[in-house]
């Protein structure tokens, strides 16, 4: 029998509290919107980790999962104590990118259009992959209330989007599906 206490009723009348803040916000405003829809990303990067068929997928996602959570934590203190919650780093946009490099090494050239959905695993990385985006538009509408986001977390999640394009493509590969469209067809 479980110990833990999984909720707290604190939350029942819409708001919610920050780190390091006494304060608490409203569940609507946009820093609240921005982080549950990195830990959607969180947990849509998490089905495609668990279906993956790709090595460096399976071994690498949970790194990326780490580092959202560190970006939650980060974007969720009050501004005036962020710096207790770092951020990502240039290191991390850096790793993320030869993450990519090292996935799309064996792909072949894409030559038009990418239709989800011939793989299961490669599905669940397009699905991951929209959610982070969403995640991203949000983030940079933060930046117009926030000026203290930080370069880095904003390269991150751009990468982090392609990250899962290249790894959808290449869990199709795997699968032995080609997702590649030669050219864009009408029923006309």
């Amino acid at each position: 029998m479980s110990k833990t206490k999984f909720y707290t009723g604190r939350g029942d009348r819409g708001d919610t509290a920050r780190l390091a803040a006494e304060a608490r916000v409203l569940k609507s405003d946009l820093l609240i919107d921005v982080i549950g829809t990195m830990d959607e990303a969180t947990s849509a990067i998490g089905m495609a980790r668990s279906l993956a068929q790709t090595p460096a997928l399976k071994q690498r996602l949970p790194v990326v999962q780490r580092h959202l959570y560190r970006l939650m934590s980060h974007l969720s203190a009050e501004a005036s104590a962020r710096e207790q919650y770092a951020g990502l780093a240039e290191e991390d946009v850096s790793w993320l990118e030869d993450l990519i490099a090292d996935l799309e090494r064996d792909l072949p050239p894409l030559e038009g259009f990418v239709l989800p959905g011939d793989s299961v695993a490669g599905a669940a990385c397009h699905v991951a992959r929209t959610v982070v985006r969403r995640a991203e538009r949000r983030l940079v509408a933060l930046t117009d209330v926030e000026s203290n986001i930080g370069e880095a977390n904003l390269a991150y999640v751009n990468r982090l989007s392609s990250l899962m394009f290249v790894a959808a493509l290449q869990e199709d590969q795997r699968a032995g599906e080609s997702s590649r469209l030669a050219a864009h067809q009408s029923d006309r």
